[in-house]
């Protein structure tokens, strides 16, 4: 999907205090940088940062790191924090693959990948979140408690992402292929993506990796 280029995004999310442009710098130091040893969460792809603010506001025992690589995405997410700012948010704009390095090592307590990009071509797998490529990455940057949590209306991405967690050493602690029908409805933060295909009356997937 071609997204619109907002003009004035790159001088918005320049001038913002809310949105982290060099997070290498915070590699290891996260808990620095939110004044607090909570733990933190990381949604990649946040998106306009809907899901990621409404867990913010919902837990603020927690912090929170929205990652996203788009300007014209991150810069409502911008914008949203300068009306309500939310002290336990940090929002990136990190246009890298590699996490690791603005991760540190064993630093994160869980990663969110809500309606990532499915790339259905076969020759575009390994860009797929949950390929055997991400897999290790995840593993170097989380807790060892810690845990993905996977949400998509992607049907192909959800039976691929199975098969490359456990290919990747990783076990599946929760599954289902129709998340708002079932008992793990109860408490469920919908992102964007997920009202609008909710609405369309497609069923949404959930799984939750481990080691």
């Amino acid at each position: 999907m071609r997204l619109k280029n907002v003009p004035r995004a790159a001088e918005v999310i320049e001038k913002s205090s809310y949105a982290v442009k060099d997070p290498e710098r915070f590699k290891g130091k996260w808990a620095e940088f939110f004044g607090n040893a909570n733990p933190i969460h990381v949604e990649l792809g946040m998106g306009k940062g809907r899901f990621v603010m409404d867990m913010a506001r919902l837990h603020p025992e927690l912090n929170f790191i929205g990652i996203e690589r788009q300007k014209s995405v991150i810069l409502r997410a911008v914008e949203k924090m300068e009306e309500d700012p939310l002290p336990n948010v940090a929002l990136v704009l990190y246009e890298g693959d590699n996490i690791e390095e603005m991760l540190g090592e064993y630093e994160i307590d869980k990663i969110y990948l809500n309606f990532s990009d499915p790339w259905p071509k076969d020759r575009h797998a390994k860009r797929r979140l949950t390929s055997d490529r991400f897999f290790p990455r995840y593993d170097h940057v989380l807790k060892k408690e810690g845990t993905i949590e996977q949400k998509t209306d992607n049907t192909g991405l959800f039976a691929y992402s199975l098969e490359s967690a456990v290919a990747c050493g990783w076990k599946i602690l929760m599954q289902t292929d129709d998340l708002h029908a079932s008992p793990y409805a109860e408490g469920n933060v919908m992102t964007e993506y997920e009202e609008k295909f909710s609405a369309k009356g497609n069923p949404i997937c959930k799984a939750v990796y481990g080691r």
